[in-house]
């Protein structure tokens, strides 16, 4: 089998690649909604691509792998990748995850970072009201994250909450405050975790994304204060989404200076980047995406090593879309005992729900997703419908 064509196309928010095979067999993977600008930065892996065997899933990677990088340029390089494991699987007969090594759980659990409505502001009393909305949905998740910080609008639309320069908007996703936050600043978040904590109770879990942009000895303070809270973690406090290095050092300190789990890793791309934070335990939990850190089989690779040195893994996806979901519930069936959840991704517009073939009408249930069991990552997209939100430049994709 050879592969004969590398296709890009934005439907909706998201880049979707196509890779097409001379025996008929094609892959898709998807690009985050927020990279639209990444469709020539996949277009540029065609020529490396064409006439290799897309089942030796590796020996194709070694071609790539070496051109993407941190958040956002790794996400054209994993899409990549997810087609490959899906043609894979579909020249198998078998689900992706029967060559990632195989299931060792029969369903996996999904956290709630996506399913939600537009909160009302950033007053404690709004924080409440939000979650207590999360929490009556159907998907009973075991768990929800929340933004606040440098990961919120109250940065801006609470007045004095830190002392650094309030940044310009950019028009870009990815574009964040940073510096020191002020007692004004602390106070504010500390009610609003009260307020959440007192509607939560210890019936669902709650999460922080807290950033990044916090200074080392703000992000202790804030580490400690919350303790008696027991939040699952507090997420990219330092570093962090498209932050395009990690500190694992500072990250050690705040992890050894709390009994508050630290956690990292959204915008790293490929293990290599990942090594020290695991082998120095600078992070109690690691969340690499899949459409961002290389692959799948990267991700696997990453999870094994964080096992073997104990610590936990959240792989990130909010922004993966519906067949980004593909991608996390193949690879997180085969993952060790350290899996916590993976960020559950919804789609981006309702109609993409129509538009995917192989999703049950419920996909959650009790925060539980069912395994995928067609061939490849067990998704495709309804080609005759998808036609009307094609670009014209793309209305060859789906030929």
């Amino acid at each position: 089998m050879k592969i004969t064509d590398l296709r890009c196309a934005v439907i909706g928010k998201h880049p979707i690649v196509r890779i097409v095979t001379d025996e008929g067999l094609y892959g898709l993977g998807e690009v985050e909604f927020t990279k639209v600008y990444l469709k020539p930065w996949v277009l540029h892996f065609r020529e490396a691509l064409i006439g290799e065997d897309p089942t030796d899933v590796e020996r194709v990677m070694l071609k790539i792998r070496q051109r993407g990088s941190f958040k956002p340029y790794g996400a054209a390089v994993s899409a990549i990748e997810h087609a490959l494991w899906d043609i894979a699987g579909k020249a198998a007969g078998v689900p992706a995850y029967k060559l990632l090594g195989g299931k060792v759980r029969d369903k996996v659990l999904v956290y709630n970072g996506s399913v939600r409505q537009k909160r009302t502001g950033d007053r404690p009393e709004d924080y409440a009201a939000d979650v207590k909305w999360m929490m009556e949905q159907p998907q009973n998740f075991f768990m929800i994250k929340q933004g606040i910080s440098f990961h919120s609008n109250m940065k801006d639309t609470i007045e004095g909450f830190h002392y650094g320069v309030t940044q310009k908007k950019a028009g870009y996703h990815g574009a964040m405050d940073q510096g020191v936050i002020s007692e004004r600043g602390f106070s504010h978040m500390l009610d609003c975790v009260a307020a959440m904590k007192e509607v939560l109770g210890d019936k669902v879990s709650l999460a922080l994304d807290c950033g990044p942009g916090w200074m080392l000895p703000d992000a202790i303070k804030f580490a400690r204060a919350v303790e008696k809270y027991n939040l699952m973690w507090l997420e990219d406090m330092l570093t962090g989404d498209y932050v395009p290095w990690v500190n694992p050092q500072a990250y050690r300190e705040l992890t050894t200076s709390t009994s508050t789990p630290i956690h990292t890793g959204e915008q790293i791309y490929l293990r290599h980047n990942f090594k020290e934070l695991i082998e120095t335990q600078a992070v109690r939990v690691i969340g690499p995406d899949p459409a961002d850190v290389g692959g799948i089989a990267e991700l696997k690779w990453i999870a094994e090593h964080a096992y073997m040195h104990s610590i936990l893994m959240a792989p990130h996806g909010t922004a993966n879309g519906l067949l980004g979901l593909g991608a996390l519930i193949n690879v997180c069936a085969t993952l060790p005992a350290n899996y916590i959840a993976f960020e559950y991704p919804t789609a981006s517009d309702p109609w993409w729900e129509d538009l995917i073939i192989g999703l049950p009408p419920q996909i959650v249930k009790d925060s539980m997703v069912d395994l995928l069991e067609a061939p490849g990552l067990g998704l495709d997209i309804d080609a005759e419908g998808a036609m009307k939100y094609l670009r014209e430049e793309d209305a060859g994709f789906f030929d």
